[in-house]
């Protein structure tokens, strides 16, 4: 596993993947306002579908039902399972909308909180220390919000909402303690009956957007399981492969490419407010980024240190 030499062929190959991966989640608006024909709700129930077929489809490649079977069984995974596929539905959804009313910008802005809200999802939940910069960031990014609350005339809820639905799904996938893809698989199972069960009910209804009558509709829909899976098995393997430091920075590609097509593909309303709040929102990444890269190489010093140390600890043992 190569995490450090730069030439390394695996290394190289990782980081293309994450930058991949990234790039992907950051163009993805593109591919969901191919379906502004099609009802939020109904996107969101297809993504189910689809997701499903095609991750059916990778675990039968990969041979690996058997990790599914076993997070089935284990009461632990299941559960958070369950609760991490309730979030990320939460977050598909609120998202699909989002982009497909108009609010680009406002989607780039949750992701680019995301970060900050792992700190303090941290803090509550888990009990971690906060450190000063820590601290410092959470109540910039508290102002950057108010600014554009009460300048803007709204509360940013469409970035809060996507941003602690996030949040709240990575700490509970992270507590599963499943893996990407049989992880996925297993959380979008247990939402799949609420998903079939529409569409059964909007087809007897008459306004399901599926099937001959409206073929390109239908074969974009068919891709949302595509969509969702290949940029997370791309993710998966930078991450084996990646110093974490690597992807965090790497996360930042997926916002600021949403922010450009916001701002300057769909041109969407950006105001002095809109500045200051993503003004403020960046610094409080920069204390956050900062920290995290001294904390790297002070722990890759004492890592380096300790060889030097062993011969001495070695002859007690």
């Amino acid at each position: 596993m190569a995490r450090s030499g730069g030439t390394d062929p695996q290394h190289t190959s990782a980081f293309i993947a994450g930058v991949a991966s990234f790039a992907t989640w950051g163009l993805v608006p593109i591919y969901w306002k191919l379906l502004t024909k099609v009802p939020a709700l109904e996107i969101l129930a297809h993504r189910f579908v689809w997701t499903i077929v095609f991750l059916g489809l990778l675990l039968s490649w990969q041979e690996r039902w058997r990790e599914v079977i076993g997070n089935v069984l284990s009461r632990r995974s299941a559960l958070f399972c369950f609760g991490s596929g309730v979030m990320v539905g939460l977050n598909w959804l609120l998202f699909i909308w989002a982009v497909n009313i108009g609010h680009v910008l406002e989607t780039s802005l949750g992701y680019f909180m995301t970060p900050l809200v792992n700190v303090l999802l941290g803090a509550i939940i888990l009990h971690e220390r906060l450190s000063t910069s820590q601290i410092a960031s959470i109540l910039i990014a508290s102002v950057a919000v108010c600014i554009l609350a009460f300048g803007y005339g709204h509360f940013p809820w469409i970035a809060v909402g996507l941003c602690t639905s996030f949040g709240l799904y990575g700490l509970l996938r992270k507590q599963s303690g499943t893996a990407a893809i049989p992880g996925l698989f297993l959380e979008t199972l247990f939402l799949l009956p609420l998903a079939l069960i529409y569409l059964v009910m909007l087809a007897n209804r008459g306004p399901l957007i599926f099937g001959p009558s409206h073929l390109s509709l239908s074969a974009i829909l068919m891709t949302t399981g595509i969509v969702t899976a290949v940029p997370l098995v791309w993710f998966g393997y930078a991450a084996r492969h990646l110093r974490l430091v690597t992807i965090g920075f790497l996360q930042y590609l997926s916002p600021s490419i949403s922010f450009i097509l916001g701002l300057f593909v769909y041109h969407e309303t950006f105001t002095r407010q809109h500045f200051i709040t993503f003004l403020l929102i960046w610094i409080a990444l920069v204390l956050v980024s900062a920290e995290a890269v001294l904390r790297w190489r002070a722990t890759k010093r004492m890592a380096a240190e300790a060889p030097a140390e062993s011969p001495l600890i070695e002859p007690g043992i």
